[in-house]
C-alpha cells in the first residue's frame, strides 16, 4: 500500500534519516519503533507530506505522493504526537471543523462525527470545551479527528504519550477495533509493550537507519535465547557456576550476580528442570524461581548494546 524508498533527511549536517526504506502492506498494523530521536517523527512527517526529504520518495499504491493538493493524501489519516485540537472549542465543534476540511458536509459530516465520538467514547462529553478534558481524553479526540474521513491508512505518532493507564487502555481498545475492521495502521512508539500487543510486523529504526524489519516471532528468533529463567538463591553463588550452567541441556547463556542466577533458555522444557536439578545435586538452595519471555527491549539491546529508553 505505502512504500518508503531510500529517504534521506539532514538537519545542520546531521542525518535524521539515512536511506530509510520499508513498506506498509494493506490490512496490516506495522510498528515503527525506536528510541527518542531515532527518526520516527521525521519519517511520518515525510510520509504525510508535512516535510520534504532531501532525497528518496514515498509511494502510495505505486504512485509517488505529490504536494498539498494531491487528492491521494485523503487516503491517509495522521494522529500527530503534538495535539492538533482547539482548546476553546467543544469536541463536537473540533470534529465538525476538521471534517469540513476533509470535504465532509451535511448528513455525511453528522454521521462521521457521531461515529467517531462513539468509537472514542466521548459522546457524553461532546459539548464540553476541550480545555476541560483530561490528557487522555484529548488523545482520544486527537485519534478521532484523524478518522473522520475514514482513511485507508492511519499513521499514529506516539498516540499514548503522557496518558494515564486507563486512557491508554481505551486508546488500545479503539485501535484493536479498527484493526479488526481491516484498517491499515502504522504505529510509531518507543513503548515496546504497545508494539507487541498491537503490531503484526515491526520496523526498528535507530539513529536514522532501519536495523530490522520482521515479524515479532522473527525478531525473537534473532535472540540467543527466547526465554529467561531467574533463580533467587538462599545465599550468594560463585561466578564459576555460570560456565557449568551454560553446559546444561536447554541453556544458552548464564549469568550470576550476587544471589541471582539469570539463564537464557533455548528450550524452556529442558532448561528449567536441568538448572533446578543441577542446583539440587550440588546442594544450592533457592527461594524463588520465575521465567519471562524475551521481548522487543531485549531484541533492541542485543542489536545495539543500548536500551530503548537510554535516550
Amino acid at each position: 500500500m505505502l512504500e518508503v524508498r531510500d529517504i534521506k533527511k539532514t538537519y545542520g549536517g546531521l542525518a535524521a534519516l539515512d536511506g530509510v526504506s520499508f513498506k506498509v502492506n494493506p490490512g496490516e498494523t506495522l510498528g515503527l519503533i525506536g528510541p527518542n530521536g531515532a527518526g520516527k517523527t521525521t519519517a511520518i512527517s515525510i510520509m504525510t507530506g508535512l516535510l520534504k526529504p532531501d532525497s528518496g520518495e514515498v509511494l502510495l499504491d505505486g504512485r509517488a505522493l505529490g504536494g498539498d493538493t494531491d487528492p491521494a493524501k485523503l487516503r491517509l489519516g495522521l494522529v500527530p504526537q503534538d495535539l492538533a485540537l482547539y482548546d476553546e472549542l467543544s469536541a463536537l465543534n473540533n470534529l465538525r471543523f476538521f471534517g469540513s476540511i476533509y470535504g465532509l458536509s451535511g448528513r455525511k459530516l453528522d454521521e462521521a462525527v457521531a461515529g467517531v465520538l462513539d468509537l472514542v467514547g466521548l459522546s457524553d462529553r461532546a459539548g464540553d470545551a476541550v480545555r476541560k478534558y483530561s490528557g487522555g481524553m484529548k488523545r482520544r479526540l486527537n485519534l478521532g479527528a484523524a478518522l473522520l474521513h475514514d482513511p485507508q491508512l492511519l499513521l499514529l505518532d506516539e498516540p499514548t504519550l503522557g496518558v494515564d493507564p486507563h486512557s491508554r487502555s481505551a486508546i488500545f481498545d479503539e485501535l484493536e477495533a479498527l484493526k479488526k475492521r481491516g484498517k491499515t495502521i502504522l504505529y510509531a512508539t518507543n513503548y515496546m509493550e504497545e508494539a507487541e500487543r498491537l503490531c503484526d510486523r515491526i520496523v526498528i529504526i535507530d539513529q536514522g537507519r532501519i536495523i530490522a524489519d520482521d515479524t515479532l516471532q522473527g525478531l525473537y528468533r534473532r535472540l540467543p535465547a527466547a526465554n529467561i529463567l531467574c533463580v533467587e538463591l538462599e545465599s550468594a553463588g560463585e561466578e564459576a557456576w555460570a560456565g557449568q550452567l551454560k553446559a546444561l541441556p536447554g541453556v544458552e547463556t548464564a549469568e550470576l550476580r550476587g544471589n541471582t542466577i539469570t539463564a537464557g533458555l533455548k528450550d524452556l522444557a529442558a532448561g528449567i528442570p536441568s538448572v533446578l536439578r543441577w542446583l539440587g545435586e550440588n546442594g544450592h538452595a533457592y527461594r524463588h524461581v520465575e521465567t519471562e519471555r524475551a521481548d522487543l527491549e531485549a531484541v533492541f539491546l542485543s542489536m545495539t548494546g543500548r536500551s530503548l529508553r537510554d535516550k
